[in-house]
């Protein structure tokens, strides 16, 4: 057997184009010979098949998927039989929400909204059927040229009900978009996928991201000790009844966000009801910089009082200096005799 390629046939499909290629798996255009529709195929590489963690997350990627049915999730259909592991979805035109973000600037206020409601509604129906997506980013969310939303690829995806089979990795998802509680290395729930709807909505209106950091490493320790950034931080001319929801979805403490996507989709439509609690006053964000500056300090700090410490112990082994030991093995020498007298004289 041998990695598909464009021009072969796989059981009722014929692969007629190249989508994608990620790092384990590969994605076609293909076309369905017994209903003549368009689909895309994902396709695992052979080297990865037999690997037993990454067979069950992918079987549960496709269970999860066959079942879920909603307008803004991509559909997962299901093959008359399959000779190798394989997935089958509907064929969605369009471009990631990725490209549309590329240029680093903010998307029209409305098309911004409109996106994250499509994107909370899609949560909101998989929260109902108990599926927690953890992995939500602009890769994953297609939109078309209608600006039709599409969430896409539940690789990590948990159903709370079922059994979770964990993949031994203690952080998963993408840096950017992981809540506090994945970072940290816990399977995360609704709430994480709230959180990373809320970054979504973040880059959307201001064209950047809350936490700055050169590596995933730097943002993800920044997300466990600092505040975000207020999004007036890039775009001043944001309505603060906007700031605040974008802030109340990326609290912290995830007892701290919106309870329910529901309640997230509540307030994006409709805005005029959110009254501004007082978050932007409250967070003390600090900037890569100052957070470099300030480990700096703590180092500097840390070197003086070691060498503090240590002239110390010099000075005090000088000013006191120790007594000397007691010699062992020479014997002490003898006291002087005592003068005899002089015998008397007959």
């Amino acid at each position: 057997m041998q990695d598909v390629k464009v021009g072969d046939v796989l059981d009722q499909y014929r692969i007629m184009g190249l989508i994608a290629r990620g790092g384990m798996a590969s994605i076609f255009r293909a076309i369905d010979g017994a209903t003549g529709a368009t689909v895309a195929i994902k396709i695992p590489y052979l080297r990865y098949e037999s690997d037993p963690a990454f067979h069950a997350r992918f079987v549960r990627e496709e269970e999860i998927g066959r079942r879920l049915n909603h307008p803004n999730i991509i559909r997962v259909l299901k093959p008359r039989k399959k000779s190798r592991m394989y997935m089958v979805t509907e064929f969605v035109t369009g471009q990631p929400l990725r490209a549309l973000l590329e240029k680093g600037k903010p998307l029209p206020t409305e098309q911004a909204l409109d996106i994250a409601r499509q994107i909370a509604g899609a949560i909101v129906y998989l929260h109902d059927q108990h599926v927690v997506h953890r992995d939500l980013k602009p890769e994953n969310v297609l939109v078309n040229s209608d600006g039709k939303v599409k969430i896409v690829d539940f690789g990590i995806a948990i159903d709370r009900p079922g059994h979770l089979t964990w993949l031994g990795s203690t952080a998963m998802g993408t840096p950017a978009y992981m809540a506090p509680e994945q970072v940290k290395g816990m399977r995360g729930d609704e709430r994480s996928d709230i959180y990373a709807l809320g970054i979504i909505l973040y880059e959307m209106l201001t064209g950047a991201l809350p936490f700055a950091g050169d590596d995933p490493n730097a943002m993800m320790q920044h997300k466990l000790g600092s505040d975000p950034l207020p999004p007036t931080t890039f775009r001043p001319d944001l309505h603060p009844v906007l700031e605040e929801i974008a802030l109340h979805a990326i609290e912290r403490n995830p007892g701290d966000r919106y309870a329910t996507a529901a309640q997230f989709l509540a307030d994006l439509e409709e805005p005029s009801r959110v009254r501004p609690a007082g978050r932007v006053e409250r967070m003390r964000p600090r900037s890569v910089e100052s957070v470099r500056r300030r480990r700096l300090v703590i180092r500097v700090l840390l070197v003086v009082f070691v060498l503090a410490g240590l002239a110390t112990l010099v000075w005090l082994a000088n000013r006191f200096p120790a007594s000397p030991p007691p010699m062992r093995g020479i014997p002490k020498p003898a006291a002087p005799a005592a003068p005899s007298e002089p015998a008397p004289r007959s």
